[in-house]
């Protein structure tokens, strides 16, 4: 059975004396100079804050769970669809996916739901698909129309059954933004700063090797180990726009299989958002009730960074 379609708990409708203030309160500021040192403030960030929460509320007063993005005549699609973000994946096990043409790709859809899948490209492809021509923005200020072909996302859902409590879609994706500093390399640059400190244990080197050896470590992508921990591209959209008509999880542009560039083997549309929450390369979907303990917690990699998590348009 299709879950109501209902906002995340977490989403809480703004009163309107409340909404009132804060729109006057973002125009004041607006004409002040420091804008930057006022967005770095505690204030600031609240206000901004209510201002992103302001918008979702006037999207979906302004817009039913069913109102579609405009749609394009083939005769308008753009000659070259320029790809945004990630290009070409440097991580090792997205590499030998792709050099198979996605042949091994396993699309696994997990947390919140009854009946955890696994689906592959051909699955995914076997289930109904919605294709639809629509134009991206990007919040870099391009736009360009694209074909896109799918499976919604809500009949990938449907099959995993959601739980009660499930609010969130998190995208966890293949491509590697950045690196943290992981134990080993901290402990690196440790020792590499004082020479004197306490050695490893004698054989614990060649007890580290044994157990790679027997492969109860995963190999590390392609410049981790001196890197550090990669940090992985994810977003998350709420059950609202996750049960959309248009959202779908597109392998298809332009009637052809979805290049690197621009996803392969699937990015998400939801697309009555900016580009940057059309995730590419996606690997794993996971439903959950919040965004804490994710990331940093804001609901995207690029949320995290002072993007608004809801990027409606």
């Amino acid at each position: 059975m299709r879950p109501r379609l209902t906002l995340p708990r977490s989403i809480a409708l703004p009163h309107r004396r409340g909404f009132l203030t804060a729109a006057a309160g973002l125009l004041g500021v607006s004409a002040l100079g420091g804008c930057d040192r006022f967005a770095a403030s505690a204030t600031g960030q609240r206000a901004l804050k209510t201002g992103e929460d302001a918008n979702l509320f006037v999207q979906r007063l302004l817009l039913t769970p069913a109102s579609l993005a405009k749609e394009f005549p083939d005769s308008e699609i753009s000659p070259w669809f320029k790809p945004n973000g990630t290009i070409d994946p440097p991580d090792r096990a997205y590499k030998t996916l792709a050099a198979k043409s996605f042949e091994g790709f396993k699309l696994r859809v997990d947390g919140l739901v009854e009946r955890p899948q696994e689906l592959s490209l051909a699955e995914l492809r076997a289930l109904p698909a919605r294709t639809q021509t629509t134009r991206h923005d990007c919040v870099e200020g391009w736009s360009a129309i694209g074909k896109w072909t799918g499976v919604p996302l809500a009949e990938v859902l449907q099959r995993a059954g959601l739980k009660p409590n499930a609010r969130y879609v998190v995208f966890h994706c293949a491509d590697t933004m950045e690196y943290t500093a992981s134990e080993e390399t901290e402990e690196a640059e440790e020792k590499t700063a004082n020479p004197g400190m306490e050695q490893r244990p004698e054989g614990a080197e060649n007890q580290a090797s044994d157990s790679k050896a027997a492969g109860n470590e995963a190999p590390a992508d392609e410049g981790e180990a001196a890197q550090g921990t990669p940090v992985r591209y994810y977003e998350s959209i709420d059950l609202t726009d996750a049960y959309h008509p248009q959202t779908i999880l597109a392998y298809d542009l332009n009637g052809k299989a979805l290049p690197v560039a621009n996803g392969a083997p699937l990015r998400l549309r939801v697309e009555r958002q900016l580009g940057y929450k059309q995730a590419k390369y996606i690997m794993r979907i996971e439903l959950t009730e919040g965004l804490t303990g994710i990331g940093d917690g804001n609901g995207g990699y690029w949320e995290d960074r002072g993007y608004e998590w809801y990027a409606g348009i």
